[in-house]
């Protein structure tokens, strides 16, 4: 019966999702159901090369398990949400990113299929509450946009109910890596950075609107892409892995350490240009964000991360070259 199980994800198209179906086909999982819209962008090619058993619009899949007609599902990875920290649409942001995730949830808990889902580093604001994934920090967040509060409010929600001990959410930092090219402006600086570099020779980084910091030295927490489904796939099989964690490496690296990283996966020397940040993002911009993982350590996952030049020299020259 295990092995008749459907295990669903959504967003199985997009970019973590593509690669979290790439990896559960490498260790013999086919009885998947992919959720997601196709639209008219190019995410369609994600499907290529990919065992599946069917795709599903989201419409379609969230009438079917609210009738509950569904086959037997073993797991849901839910990555499909819009991710865009531009979207303003407020209404759409609360019904795609926080109302469907909450049905899909309780139809999990319902039928002890086990629920993983996508939470964002976006939650966490400009940082200056910390990035600790503890419970007692989570209500105390406050996002900088409606896509960060959207994630915000089912982390909430699910901390309110007491049911983190029954599911995992991640909050994924900036994930680069295959998988990406369909995303526009919101692909990873790595995607962009090669791009740029290949049609001018150099990559246009902001400046640093703040005293303290230089330009190209604000810093993120970037994680290469198998491992953030390494992490996601630990928690949809431990079931001792359940609550809300980070999905990062723990190490913070600057704008200038990644542009540099490119460049030398390129076999090229650095050309780095500043440019002016908008005056829309000054206020909304993270200059800092490190990933605390001792809460997923403690829940038993013990591999390393990818070191940041090991990660961009892969993705360069194992695919971004070969495009």
């Amino acid at each position: 019966m295990e092995k008749m199980a459907w295990t669903v994800v959504t967003g199985g198209a997009g970019f973590i999702g593509r690669n979290v179906v790439a990896e559960l086909n490498r260790r013999g999982v086919e009885r998947v159901l992919i959720v997601d819209e196709l639209g008219s962008d190019e995410r369609w090619k994600n499907l290529r090369g990919l065992k599946f058993e069917d795709v599903c619009l989201r419409g379609k899949f969230r009438e079917a398990f609210q009738a509950d007609r569904m086959p037997t599902v073993k797991a849901v990875y839910h990555l499909g949400a819009c991710s865009s920290t531009t979207e303003t649409d407020a209404n759409y942001l609360l019904d795609n990113n926080y109302q469907y995730t909450r049905e899909l949830c309780e139809w999990c808990l319902k039928r002890g299929a086990r629920f993983v889902y996508a939470s964002s580093a976006a939650t966490y604001g400009d940082g200056a509450q910390g990035y600790s994934d503890a419970d007692p920090a989570t209500p105390s967040l406050l996002p900088l946009n409606m896509y960060g509060m959207s994630k915000h409010l089912f982390d909430l929600w699910a901390l309110r109910n007491g049911v983190l001990g029954r599911i995992a959410g991640l909050k994924y930092f900036n994930v680069y890596g295959p998988g990406e090219d369909h995303k526009g402006d919101m692909r990873s600086v790595v995607h962009k950075a090669h791009g740029q570099i290949r049609e001018t020779g150099a990559v246009k980084l902001f400046k640093s609107h703040r005293p303290d910091c230089k330009d190209g030295e604000q810093v993120r927490d970037f994680v290469y892409v198998k491992d953030a489904v390494d992490v996601t796939l630990y928690c949809g099989e431990t079931p001792k892995a359940s609550g809300l964690f980070n999905c990062g490496t723990g190490q913070a690296r600057s704008w200038n350490d990644l542009a540099k990283a490119v460049f030398l996966a390129m076999g090229l020397e650095p050309r780095i240009e500043y440019i002016d940040m908008p005056v829309s993002l000054r206020n909304k911009y993270q200059y800092f964000t490190q990933a605390e993982m001792g809460k997923i350590r403690a829940a038993g996952y013990a591999k390393a991360f990818t070191p940041l030049e090991e990660g961009i020299r892969e993705y360069v020259q194992g695919h971004l070259a070969k495009d």
